[in-house]
């Protein structure tokens, strides 16, 4: 694919089905054209001499142009993207429905578009679209109602209805773009493809976009990280109540939903999340128009308490710390300020204050040293003027090194003041919470470009051995697999218990007496997912009550379900609960993002607690650490309340090769180890176990992932990195 540079800046473009019958998308797209592009507009239709006034051709061949839009019926669009490949023109935009949105036919020949994109190396935007525009050539090359205004937003969107309603909204407000591209069906370029070219286009400020969905989830990410050190991205991401994209049997899968996986997504590729068009507006305005804060703390400076008090709130809602001053601000603002006005933050000038007081309550604020970014807050007062305060909030802002936001709380006389803060790039709003939100944002975007990321954690591993174990679901009836797949975890040097399934009292015995102390011991059955519901958990049985406790589980499934697949039982040594603390990994393969990894607080009561944080795999060290210190039972892991802190280190490396086994097995689709068990560090080994573990298995993908060893990242015999 090459380079998007011509697709936003070429000197011709051609409307391939151009036409002058009123209501007509071509018609639409060539007057669109026609009234604002710089360079020239080729309409081709062998059915027409002209087209609005301008020469038509027949042929796209005859238009000699950079960008061909697409605008004929469904039945034709191959010929016209055929023709346009053979005409050597690389960059086509297809306005036209009717593809993969329809039907089984649609998705056909959207397949043959892509086809035939790939064959000429077309940069295609669409099928479905409703267009690209960009401003510094005032190409409009939609059929939406107007055009956009200059600025240094470039938006893309896979709702074309949300780009006509955003751009009138942003002209009303002034809000300007560069480029703006209506993604469509996706066919060949996707957000990832605009994202890569934005992030190397110097006048592109902020990216912003509306998705509903990512096609290559990793590579989006690879490629949203490296933009984002230069450039931030803001996306509102619809969809986040949606049900998962397939029934799930683990718990990972359960409390996994698909939200969950654009959430880790994108907050790991640096991507910040709107919730809302204003949220998304809100961010683009400020991160493209304030420096980044030094600190978290925020200096708040008002002539109204009640508005101060909503303020102070939102900053604590927000994550950021109001600022303490120094001494020498306080004595400062004690001698400016009137003996009633509060001189600690928030900095209260008093209602009666003017714009004179207001300048020198800002102006001592924000030459603290514990300042990272100041809010100007004011309620409409007969002291106080509006416009003047706009000036004065302008005129030390731009003496700043810190990010300014305002709000000014009033009707029809902060209208004018309010533009003119934004003309200057000085965000302001009615509401507080907005305007710290925003400073939020800031403060968001200055950590992510702070990121250092780190290469996924690798360690030596027997995948063969893995393969066999995975490979056992071939001769079942069920693509599950339960602690008899314990092995599995063995293979990839997770810890287990010592242990064995076993199929008669006798062998239960045997393996009990070689383990040290009692033993636990469950039934094991693929149709029984929840084996402490029905009593198939034994814990503590001493050695010579292991035959009878053996034959107890067996009657209580074939009691509970008697159609069920009971392999046998596990006897497990006993891992002590009562220093440890029980956890969870798992995994559930999301569509987009593939591999989901899930930690959090495990047990029976992972359900019910919900205290769980994902990240899409492979994941670094510092990925895997960040995990064990955001779910908020955290403290129990570092020791709470007098108990001895368990070895997170032993948790983060089972977290490392679990990532690691998912990553090398598209085939798992769920894997739940649960309960992990975090043990306290007191010898220096692994100090971490996995009692438990269920997983499903594609065995088709895994058939093909062994018949073909080039789908499988890394083959079985190639020599792997370690961090052992």
């Amino acid at each position: 694919m090459g380079t998007l540079n011509e697709l936003f800046d070429p000197d011709r473009v051609a409307v391939v089905g151009a036409t002058a019958r009123e209501g007509a998308v071509g018609r639409a797209v060539t007057s669109n054209l026609l009234d604002d592009f710089d360079g020239d507009t080729v309409p081709v239709n062998p059915n027409y001499d002209e087209v609005l006034g301008t020469p038509c051709v027949d042929e796209v061949a005859d238009a000699d142009a950079d960008v061909a839009v697409v605008v004929v019926p469904p039945s034709i669009v191959l010929d016209a993207i055929e023709a346009c490949g053979e005409a050597g023109v690389r960059n086509v935009v297809v306005i036209t429905a009717g593809f993969g949105e329809t039907g089984e036919d649609g998705a056909a020949r959207e397949q043959r578009l892509a086809e035939l994109a790939d064959e000429h190396d077309l940069n295609l935007v669409g099928p479905n679209s409703l267009g690209i525009m960009s401003t510094p050539s005032g190409m409009n090359a939609t059929f939406g109602p107007e055009n956009a205004l200059p600025g240094g937003l470039s938006f893309m969107s896979q709702s074309g209805a949300f780009v006509t309603a955003v751009l009138d909204w942003a002209n009303d407000n002034g809000i300007g773009f560069k480029d703006v591209v209506s993604l469509g069906n996706k066919a060949v370029l996707d957000e990832t493809d605009f994202v890569d070219h934005w992030g190397a286009d110097e006048e592109t400020d902020v990216i912003i976009g509306y998705l509903e969905g990512i096609e290559d989830g990793r590579e989006f990410i690879e490629t949203a990280r490296e933009t984002t050190q230069d450039t931030p991205i803001v996306a509102v991401k619809s969809g986040r109540t949606s049900a998962g994209a397939q029934a799930a049997s683990s718990h990972t899968g359960t409390l996994a939903g698909s939200d969950k996986a654009y959430e880790a997504g994108l907050d790991q590729a640096g991507v910040i999340r709107a919730e809302s068009v204003d949220e998304l507006f809100d961010a683009a305005g400020i991160l493209g128009s304030q420096p980044l804060p030094d600190t978290d703390s925020v200096a708040i400076v008002t002539n109204a308490g009640g508005p101060g008090v909503m303020a102070t709130d939102a900053v604590g809602d927000a994550d950021l710390d109001m600022a303490s001053f120094t001494r020498e601000t306080t004595d400062a603002l004690a001698e400016s300020m009137p003996e009633e006005a509060n001189i600690h933050n928030p900095v209260d000038v008093i209602g009666d204050a003017d714009v004179a007081r207001f300048r020198e309550a800002l102006e001592t604020t924000v030459a603290d040293d514990n300042v990272g970014a100041a809010l100007v807050l004011a309620a409409p007062t007969a002291t106080i003027d509006f416009d003047e305060l706009a000036d004065a909030i302008t005129d030390v802002s731009a003496e700043m090194d810190a990010p300014v936001a305002a709000c000014l709380m009033g009707g029809d006389r902060t209208r004018e003041p309010k533009q003119r803060l934004q003309a200057q790039g000085i965000p302001c709003y009615f509401d507080p919470a907005r305007a710290i939100d925003s400073l939020a944002t800031l403060a968001e975007y200055r950590d992510i470009k702070a990121r250092e990321y780190a290469e996924p954690m690798s360690f030596d591993v027997d995948r063969e051995r893995a393969r066999e174990i995975l490979g056992t679901v071939r001769d079942r009836d069920d693509n599950r697999l339960g602690v008899e797949a314990m092995e599995l975890l063995d293979a990839y040097g997770i810890p287990t218990p010592d242990g064995e399934i076993v199929d008669s009292p006798e062998r239960a015995r045997e393996v009990a007496e070689a383990v040290d102390g009692d033993v636990v011991m469950k039934i094991v059955s693929p149709d029984i997912l929840h084996k402490s519901d029905i009593g198939g958990v034994a814990v503590g049985v001493s050695d010579e009550d292991v035959a009878d406790t053996y034959e107890d589980l067996i009657t209580r499934a074939r009691n509970y379900q008697p159609d069920a697949t009971v392999l046998g039982v596990q006897v497990q040594e006993m891992v002590d609960l009562d220093d440890g603390v029980e956890t969870i990994v798992g995994m559930n393969r999301d569509p987009q993002f593939g591999p989901l990894l899930m930690f959090g607080l495990g047990g029976i009561f992972v359900e019910v607690m919900e205290d769980t944080t994902f990240r899409v795999a492979p994941v670094s060290e510092p990925e895997a650490r960040e995990m064990t210190e955001e779910i908020q039972s955290a403290p129990l892991l570092r020791g709470a309340r007098g108990r001895d802190p368990v070895d997170v280190d032993a948790v983060i490396e089972t977290i490392g090769r679990l990532s690691q086994l998912v990553t090398d097995f598209p085939a798992i689709l769920e894997l739940d180890i649960n309960p992990l068990v975090a043990l306290p560090d007191d010898d220096g080994g692994t100090n971490a176990a996995a009692v438990d573990v269920r997983l499903t298995v594609d065995p088709e993908e895994l058939d093909s992932a062994t018949a073909d060893p080039e789908t499988d990242p890394t083959p079985i015999d190639a020599e792997e990195p370690t961090n052992d």
